[in-house]
C-alpha cells in the first residue's frame, strides 16, 4: 500500500491542532484531522478477542483462546495464525489498533490479570508475544504491547509504586517489551503504575531504551485515563492520551507548549508518530461500512479447536486412563460448576461477547453422541457475584419472546431507547444511543422461579437503585463507589441484594432502575441467585452421578468474577466447595478425570486420589470440543506448562500482591517463576514447561558447535525418542546456567526451546540456536550488555525440573555430552 503520509505536516497545522491531533477523540477513537486527510484511528480492546467500539452482546466476536493458553503451546507459528485471525477480525469491525499482547509476567500466580498474559518467564512471553505481534500486523492492524512496564498485579495498579532494579528491569520486566520492538510492533502502551517513584505515562523509560537504544518509531498510547497533567507526560515520551476529550490534554497541552513548559519538538515528534501509525494502519483512507457478525466458518473454528486442544496440558496421568476408550462407555458423568457453562474467558477489557462457546458438556454430547448417556450436575457453585438473568428463565414484559427490556430514560422519565436483551447483564446500549441525555436506566422482565425457596434477586450498579418484585419494593439504596478503576465502574461495580419466597413456577415482574451520574458509568445487571437448599441436593446428584458412571468427568476452575482485570486473587484455592466435590466423586468413582478450566495456577489437594488431570485454561469459544478431541485421544493434548503450579501457597517465591505504604517491592530481583523455586530448593506440584502426552520421550544425548557463530549465538543439536505406542510432539527445552559466575545469576534460565514430532519408536534430532542475549547479562556500572569470559553449561530436557543431557559451552572445545537415557515422565 503506498504511503499517504503527509510531506510537512508540521507546516499544516498549528500547535492548537496538533496538540488536538495526540488526544483521544472519545472512548476508543482518536481524533481527525481534515487539514492532513486523517480520519480517526479506531482501537478496541481483546487480546483473543476483537470487541470493537462497544460493551454489546449482539455485536459478537471470535474467542481465541487465552494468552496463557496461547503459551502453553510454546508454537510461534501457531500463535502467528491466532495473530491473523485476530487482523481479519479486526478489519471486519473497522478497527485499525488492538490493544494487545499483554506482555507483564506471572510474577505471583495472585495476579489477577494472569490469563491476560503469556508466561512467569521473559524468553517465553518473548517469543510467543513477537510471534502474536507478527501475526497481527500481517493483516495491516496495529499490535500495542502493554503495559509498558512492571504492571505484573492488579492491586492499587493506578498508582502503586513498584521497587525494581535496573538489571532485574532489563533481563526480565523489559525483555519481552523488547522482543516486541525487534518484531516491529507499530504501538506500545504505557502501564497506570510508577516505576522506582516516577508514573509510567511521563517515565524516562518511555525514551531510553524504547525511542533511544530500541529504535522504536511506533507510538507510545496511554493506558486509558492515566494522563492527568499535560507538563510531565507532554514532556516525556507518552505520544497519545486516551480516551478523549481529556481536560488535562489537548488545549492544556497547546498551552504548556506556548508557555515552553512542553517543547514544541515534543510535540512535533508525537504528532510525526501518530501520522506514521495513521499510514501503517489505513487510517487517511476512509472508514469503511462495519460488517455485522456473519457465522463462523468450519475453517476458523477448526483452526480455534486445535489452538486449544495445543494449549491443553495434561498434567496427571499415572495409570494412563487417558485417553479414553470411546467406544467402550455407556455412561459419562459430566459434573462440576463449569461443565455446562462455556467459562471461556477471563474478565475485565479483556472480554468479548462469543456467538456459540461450546461447553465441556456440550463438547462431550457432540463427540460421543447419542448411544452414550452424557448426564450432568454442577454439584457446587462458585459465583461471587449476583447471576445475571438468562433468557431461558425469564421473557419480556409484553410476554413476546424471551429475555428482558432494556429502556434508556431522560430526566423527565421521556422514553430515549428501549431493546430487549437476551441476558440481564446491560452494559451500554447495542445501537449507537447519543447517551448524554440519559439519566435513569431500566431492567424489566417476567421470571419464572425454576424451583421453590427464597431466591436471592440482585442488582449491580452505582448510585440510586431500586428493584421491585410485583411492584412490591426489594431495595431502594444510594451505591457510592468505592473505587475510580474504570473496570469496577464501567464493568463490574458493587451489587445489592434481596431475598424473596417463591414456590415453583411462579411468575413475577422483576424491575430494576439505576440513575446514570458522571463518571460512575451505566453498567445495570438484573440477577437471579436460587436458594440454598437447591445447592446441598445437586452436591448429593453429583456424586451420584459419578458411582453409576463408566468414567467421571469433573470440571473445576474459575470464572470472570474470579480472575479479571482490576483485582487480583485473594488466595490459590478453588472456589466454592470445588475441592470437596472432586474429592467425594474420587471416592465414589476412581476412573475420574478432573479438568481444571482457569486462567492461572491453583491449589489440586487431591491430585494423587484421581485418574488424571489436565488444565484446558480458558480456552476460547471452540473449548468444549477441543477438551473432548483431548479426552478422547483424537488429539494429543500439546501444551506444556508456562507457569509454575505450587503445591502449596507457602512455597510460592513471590507470592504477595499487595504494597506496603503504596510500594510493591520486587525483592526478588532476577528470580521471579520457576528460577524463584530452583532459588529456594523446593518442589512445586509441577514444574514451569511440564506437560504429558500419549508418547514416552527418551532425552538420548546432546551435541553443540564448538563456537558460537558470528551473530554470538549457539547451535545446539538434541537427539530424542519416541519409544511410546502413538505418533506424539515434544517439546524440547535448553536451559543455561553458571554456578561460578562473578555476578549474580538464577540458578539456570530458559535459553532456547523447540518442538519435533515422532512416530512409535522413531529417533529424531532437533537443532536449536541459543540467542547472544542468553549468555548475556546486564552491567549497571557499565550501563551496557557484557558476556563473562568462561564456560558456560547448556542443559536440556522436557521442563525445569528435569533436564537429563548437560554440556558446557566453551570457545575452542567441541562440547558433547549423553546421558544416560530414561523415559519421559
Amino acid at each position: 500500500m503506498a504511503s499517504r503520509l503527509p510531506s510537512s505536516p508540521a507546516e499544516l497545522l498549528d500547535v492548537a491542532a496538533k496538540a488536538r491531533l495526540v488526544s483521544g477523540g472519545d472512548t476508543f477513537r482518536t481524533s481527525g484531522e481534515p487539514a492532513v486527510g486523517l480520519f480517526p484511528i479506531v482501537c478496541s480492546d481483546g487480546p483473543v478477542g476483537v470487541r470493537g467500539e462497544r460493551w454489546d452482546e449482539e455485536d459478537t466476536a471470535l474467542l481465541l483462546p487465552c494468552a496463557t493458553a496461547l503459551a502453553a503451546s510454546w508454537d510461534e507459528r501457531l500463535v502467528h495464525r491466532m495473530g491473523g485471525l485476530l487482523a481479519a477480525e479486526a478489519r471486519r469491525k473497522g478497527v485499525h489498533v488492538l490493544l494487545a499482547p499483554t506482555l507483564n509476567l506471572h510474577r505471583s500466580p495472585l495476579g489477577g490479570r494472569n490469563f491476560e498474559c503469556f508466561s512467569e518467564d521473559p524468553l517465553l512471553t518473548g517469543r510467543i508475544g513477537a510471534a502474536y505481534v507478527a501475526g497481527v500486523q500481517s493483516g495491516g492492524v496495529a499490535a500495542t504491547a502493554k503495559h509498558y512496564v512492571a504492571n505484573d498485579a492488579e492491586t492499587g495498579r493506578l498508582t502503586v509504586d513498584v521497587r525494581v532494579d535496573e538489571r532485574t528491569l532489563r533481563e526480565v520486566y523489559l525483555a519481552p517489551f523488547e522482543a516486541a520492538v525487534r518484531a516491529g510492533v507499530w504501538a506500545v502502551m504505557s502501564a497506570y503504575n510508577r516505576v522506582n517513584g516516577t508514573p509510567m505515562v511521563e517515565h524516562p523509560l518511555l525514551a531510553e531504551p524504547l525511542k533511544g537504544e530500541w529504535g522504536f518509531d511506533g507510538l507510545v498510547v496511554s493506558d486509558w485515563g492515566s494522563v492527568r497533567d499535560a507538563v510531565g507526560p507532554g514532556a516525556a515520551g507518552c505520544d497519545l492520551a486516551m480516551p478523549g476529550p481529556n481536560p488535562a490534554w489537548g488545549a492544556a497541552l497547546a498551552a504548556a507548549v506556548r508557555s515552553g513548559a512542553v517543547p514544541l519538538a515534543a510535540l512535533e515528534d508525537k504528532v510525526e508518530r501518530l501520522l506514521r501509525l495513521a499510514d501503517r494502519v489505513g487510517a487517511f483512507d476512509p472508514p469503511p461500512a462495519v460488517r455485522a457478525p456473519v457465522p463462523v466458518g468450519a475453517a476458523v473454528r477448526a483452526e480455534l479447536r486445535a489452538a486449544a486442544a495445543a494449549g491443553t496440558v495434561l498434567l496427571h496421568n499415572p495409570g494412563r486412563l487417558l485417553p479414553l476408550d470411546g467406544a467402550s462407555l455407556r455412561r459419562v458423568a459430566v459434573l462440576g460448576p463449569n461443565a455446562a457453562t462455556a467459562r471461556v474467558q477471563g474478565g475485565g477489557s479483556a472480554s468479548v461477547f462469543p456467538a456459540a462457546p461450546v461447553s465441556p458438556l456440550a463438547g462431550l454430547r457432540a463427540a460421543l453422541g447419542p448411544g452414550v448417556a452424557v448426564e450432568h450436575a454442577p454439584g457446587v457453585r462458585t459465583g461471587l457475584r449476583p447471576t445475571p438473568l438468562a433468557a431461558a428463565d425469564c421473557v419480556l414484559p409484553d410476554g413476546s419472546g424471551p429475555g428482558v427490556l432494556v429502556r434508556y430514560l431522560a430526566a423527565d422519565g421521556s422514553l430515549l431507547h428501549a431493546e430487549p436483551r437476551s441476558t440481564g447483564r446491560v452494559l451500554e446500549p447495542s445501537a449507537e444511543v447519543d447517551l448524554s441525555p440519559v439519566r435513569t436506566v431500566e431492567v424489566s422482565t417476567v421470571f419464572t422461579a425454576p424451583s421453590s425457596g427464597r431466591w436471592r434477586f440482585g442488582v449491580v450498579g452505582l448510585g440510586a437503585l431500586r428493584l421491585t418484585a410485583d411492584g412490591a419494593v426489594l431495595l431502594d439504596e444510594y451505591v457510592a463507589p468505592v473505587s475510580d478503576d474504570p473496570t469496577y465502574l464501567h464493568v463490574a461495580p458493587s451489587f445489592r441484594q434481596a431475598e424473596l419466597e417463591l414456590a415453583a413456577g411462579r411468575r413475577v415482574r422483576l424491575v430494576a432502575r439505576r440513575a446514570v451520574e458522571a463518571a460512575h458509568g451505566r453498567v445495570l445487571v438484573l440477577a437471579a441467585d436460587p436458594p440454598a437448599a437447591e445447592l446441598e441436593r445437586e452436591f448429593a446428584a453429583a456424586v451420584e452421578l459419578a458411582r453409576a458412571a463408566d468414567v467421571a468427568v469433573v470440571v473445576v476452575g474459575t470464572t470472570d468474577e474470579h480472575e479479571s482485570e482490576g483485582f487480583d486473587r485473594a488466595g490459590l484455592e478453588l472456589p466454592g466447595g470445588q475441592d470437596a466435590l472432586v474429592a467425594a466423586v474420587a471416592a465414589a468413582n476412581p476412573r475420574t478425570v478432573v479438568v481444571v478450566n482457569a486462567g492461572s495456577p491453583v491449589l489440586l489437594p487431591w491430585r494423587e486420589r484421581v485418574g488424571a488431570v489436565l488444565t484446558c485454561w480458558f480456552p476460547g469459544q471452540e473449548g468444549g470440543h477441543a477438551l473432548a478431541d483431548v479426552l478422547l485421544g483424537r488429539v494429543e493434548p500439546g501444551g506444556r506448562l508456562p507457569t509454575t503450579w505450587p503445591d502449596a501457597a507457602a512455597d510460592c517465591p513471590v507470592y504477595s500482591t499487595a504494597p506496603a505504604g503504596g510500594r510493591l517491592e520486587y525483592a526478588e530481583g532476577l528470580h521471579p517463576g520457576h528460577r524463584g523455586w530452583l532459588r529456594s530448593g523446593r518442589t512445586p506440584a509441577y514444574w514451569f514447561g511440564h506437560g504429558l502426552g500419549w508418547g514416552e520421550w527418551r532425552y538420548l544425548a546432546l551435541d553443540a558447535d564448538p563456537a558460537p557463530g558470528p551473530d554470538g549465538s549457539w547451535a545446539v543439536r538434541v537427539a530424542v525418542r519416541n519409544d511410546g505406542a502413538r505418533r506424539s510432539r515434544e517439546t524440547v527445552q535448553l536451559y543455561l546456567s553458571r554456578p561460578s559466575s562473578a555476578v549474580e545469576r538464577p540458578v539456570r534460565w530458559l535459553a532456547g526451546f523447540g518442538r519435533v514430532e515422532a512416530g512409535p519408536g522413531e529417533r529424531v534430532d532437533v537443532e536449536l540456536r541459543l540467542p547472544a542475549r542468553a549468555f548475556q547479562h546486564w552491567s549497571t556500572a557499565e550501563r551496557a550488555w557484557r558476556t563473562e569470559p568462561g564456560a558456560f553449561t547448556v542443559l536440556a530436557g522436557p521442563h525445569a525440573g528435569e533436564l537429563p543431557l548437560t554440556a558446557v559451552l566453551r570457545p575452542g572445545a567441541r562440547a558433547r555430552a549423553a546421558a544416560t537415557p530414561r523415559p519421559r515422565r
